[in-house]
């Protein structure tokens, strides 16, 4: 491996590439964590250390082609989280591949850049439209084709935003139904007057017969935000998340919820964020695998609220501090299990 990336910095060094890229782009970011998780009923609360680090490039090759590399800690067995656990005897921590996707976005026929073609593994705020995590986790990487207009990177540009996909979820060998799911959104971006917003709806359409879910899902996903500045200075947002599972087989227990508000922005140093949300997300509502890890301990069939704030210390790190208080079996009738969670962090992006 030291071999490897000693050729590979030379051959960068001495202007070396298939491609003439304008632009290599490259990006990363180290997070240190204290947990404690406090379990309802249980004695001995668990506390614990851990690191997530990503390191990643992505050069602009010329004006219709961009791809992107991310290697990130993690493990292959969990989607949702890129964290890793300190205090297991030194041990080396895993690293992976996290993102390896084309982006082309042609010039001619008059698209000017405004479509995109992407081929491959990409973070999900990147690859559809995603207000927060009632259906999709923010560390998870997607698999499969996308077709995008009026989307920028996490952002979507002013006017109408389309997104397609295609994504695989697994492989069988021993089967002929791969499970899959086919994903289409359509939002809009705009202003009105001092207020800006983004409203749209999603549809994602799981084939999942032949892994691990009993349950059909069909989920119709309907999102939006609105923000300002209070006094022209301080930014401000409120945004919520709808969703709903309609397929044939669900009959109860198959919506679920989440509205929040931001106040502030942690951009530059010295300013700070504070986040408050509540989400409610009923068993059958969306495929578990895929949802925050934090809430309720990951998947389904929970509720509760989160409170976080952020302070940007010094150029290019920040602090932050968040409670979550939430319990599980929203949808049975026996007594909830609870659970609260601090968490610490401290970021650096380079």
């Amino acid at each position: 491996m030291k071999k490897f990336l000693t050729l590979f910095a030379f051959l960068v060094a001495a202007g070396w590439t298939n491609a003439q890229a304008v632009d290599w782009n490259w990006k990363g970011d180290v997070r240190y964590r204290y947990e404690i998780q406090d379990f309802e009923g249980v004695e001995n609360n668990r506390d614990r250390h851990r690191i997530r680090a990503r390191f990643g490039v992505y050069p602009w090759i010329n004006e219709e082609l961009s791809a992107g590399i991310r290697l990130a800690t993690g493990k292959t067995s969990d989607p949702v989280s890129r964290n890793q656990t300190l205090g297991e005897d030194f041990g080396a921590k895993n690293i992976l591949l996290d993102e390896a996707f084309i982006d082309y976005h042609p010039m001619s026929y008059g698209l000017d850049g405004k479509v995109n073609f992407l081929l491959g593994k990409r973070e999900v705020k990147s690859t559809l439209i995603r207000v927060n995590d009632l259906v999709w986790d923010s560390d998870l990487t997607l698999e499969g084709l996308t077709f995008q207009f009026g989307k920028d990177g996490s952002k979507q540009k002013s006017g109408l935003n389309l997104v397609a996909g295609y994504y695989f979820i697994d492989e069988l060998s021993s089967s002929e139904d791969d499970p899959f799911f086919w994903a289409a959104q359509a939002a809009y971006t705009g202003e009105a007057g001092p207020l800006g917003f983004m409203a749209g709806a999603g549809f994602y359409d799981f084939q999942i017969d032949e892994w691990c879910e009993p349950v059909d899902y069909n989920v119709l996903e309907l999102f939006a935000n609105i923000g300002g500045k209070f006094n022209g200075d301080l930014p401000w947002k409120a945004y919520g998340q709808y969703a709903v599972n309609v397929a044939e087989d669900v009959d109860d227990d198959n919506n679920g919820y989440l509205v929040g508000f931001t106040l502030g922005k942690a951009k530059n140093v010295g300013e700070w964020a504070i986040d408050v949300n509540y989400s409610y997300l009923e068993k059958d509502a969306v495929v578990g695998e895929f949802t925050d890890s934090d809430r309720w301990g990951g998947g389904t069939d929970g509720e509760g609220i989160e409170v976080g704030g952020t302070y940007h210390l010094v150029q290019n790190m920040t602090v932050g501090l968040k409670y979550l208080s939430h319990s599980t079996g929203v949808d049975s009738d026996a007594s909830d299990d609870g659970l609260d969670i601090w968490q610490a962090d401290m970021v650096v992006k380079f």
